[in-house]
């Protein structure tokens, strides 16, 4: 159980690193300078650790309640885990389509990704 907190601790961190490296990118794309650039930056950086931190917590979390119910440790639970945060992460959209895509495609990624990996 430990690990599945620490796994959750960790992609909050991941976020964070997501919206520090692709801010100034999109800043400088932009054209902003001065104070303007270092309210994006702040903006880009919130809005990254609070999205991608929360659905790689959510994935970690629902991959280890899964472990816990299953009790396998399996490609099974990253898949079922990475449905729901693919799922989570297209109802953005608010199209039923592009919500069934999104959870395949994060939900294909993340199982291979996931049983790549030695345990």
């Amino acid at each position: 159980m430990l690990c599945c907190r620490r796994q959750c601790f960790c992609s909050s961190w991941n976020g964070l690193a997501w919206g520090v490296v692709s801010g100034p990118y999109r800043a400088d794309k932009r054209g902003l300078a001065g104070v303007a650039r270092t309210t994006f930056l702040m903006k880009r950086v919130g809005t990254y650790s609070l999205l991608w931190g929360s659905l790689g917590g959510a994935f970690h979390a629902i991959r280890c309640g899964v472990r816990r119910y299953r009790m396998q440790e399996d490609w099974v639970n990253s898949g079922i885990a990475g449905a729901i945060a693919g799922a989570a992460l297209g109802m953005k959209t608010r199209s039923l389509t592009q919500i069934a895509i999104t959870s395949v495609i994060v939900s294909g990624i993340v199982t291979v990704i996931d049983s790549s990996k030695p345990f």
